[in-house]
């Protein structure tokens, strides 16, 4: 072997000891990452604090966002609740006064994980923990622009339907809002067919209806146009919006998806039910998620964040 060959090998070993040396950090330090926490704060509301495990015997305030590990111990104070998702996806309310370890409440859960429960949990931390004027204010109409929830003549009607102009709907049921219309005692619902033939009508009294989407004459319909006006006055009307449920091939990736996310979301809770609308947000299926998020309000109407994350999620997507 010449002294430029060997010089060659040479290189080549220390290249490849070089690269044993990066696998062998790679595989220690990504373990470690993926389990520097026990639980995150997802919602809190109250004069709630922690005590951090060989940081500092000092209670602190709890923050949206907050990570926990085994030795730390909460603190919850009277008339207050705390929302926390655990690092497998599952998630735990506390409404009692008192102190917690974080090591106990863990036990609790078991050992079964859900890496799509902890995939969406941290969607919805990283939504509820964005800068809020960045995100909607000065941005407004890149979302409506994305989202392709505004076309003119939706926006030109006098009525306005809280959803995009056409969506896609998972579920058998569909929850139709629009904008209440002073001194209207009564609605007509219209469901047209995409010839535009009506197939069904319905009178409601109030600014909503539950559009059932597996009942015929509905379940007939590949695409359903639905709009509304008061009635006796045909000059108050919304524009026309498209429904489309999912079915077959469609919608087969999501529903194995939301099966296992639903396996770990088996309690009827506010934390659930907003993880659930980030599912549905995140899968562009926004009607959905809007019965979620409603959810989510309706079971915890005291804690102001989930309030705030409704909101949030009605003007990143036009539907205000």
């Amino acid at each position: 072997m010449n002294v430029k060959q060997n010089l060659t090998y040479q290189i080549q070993n220390i290249m490849k000891l070089i690269f044993r040396a990066l696998s062998l950090v790679i595989l220690i330090t990504l373990p470690v990452k993926g389990q520097d926490y026990v639980f995150k704060v997802l919602a809190n509301k109250g004069g709630n604090t922690v005590k951090i495990a060989e940081q500092s015997t000092q209670w602190e305030p709890i923050r949206t966002g907050t990570t926990l590990n085994s030795d730390d111990e909460l603190h919850i104070s009277d008339n207050a609740y705390i929302g926390l998702v655990h690092a497998s996806g599952k998630t735990v309310e506390l409404k009692d006064q008192g102190n917690y370890f974080v090591r106990d409440l863990a036990a609790k859960l078991g050992n079964t994980r859900s890496s799509v429960a902890s995939k969406y949990a941290d969607f919805v931390i990283n939504k509820m923990t964005t800068d809020e004027s960045e995100d909607i204010n000065r941005n407004h109409r890149k979302y409506l622009t994305v989202t392709g929830a505004v076309e003119r003549s939706v926006l030109e009607a006098p009525i306005t339907l809280r959803m995009p102009s056409s969506v896609e709907v998972l579920t058998e049921k569909a929850l139709i809002r629009w904008d209440e219309v002073e001194q209207a005692d009564q609605y007509i619902f219209t469901v047209k067919n995409m010839y535009d033939e009506v197939i069904l009508t319905e009178e409601v009294n109030q600014p909503y209806i539950w559009l059932e989407l597996a009942k015929a004459p509905v379940n007939a319909e590949e695409l359903v146009i639905v709009s509304v006006r008061v009635k006796d006055n045909d000059k108050i009307y919304s524009g026309n919006y498209g429904i489309k449920r999912l079915t077959g091939v469609d919608a087969d990736p999501i529903l194995k998806e939301l099966n296992q996310l639903s396996g770990s979301l088996k309690e009827e809770s506010s934390l659930n039910k907003l993880i659930l609308a980030t599912f549905y947000e995140e899968n562009n299926l926004l009607i959905d998620a809007l019965i979620n998020y409603e959810k989510a309000v309706q079971l915890s109407p005291d804690v102001e964040q989930f309030n705030i994350a409704y909101q949030l999620f009605t003007k990143r997507n036009g539907l205000q």
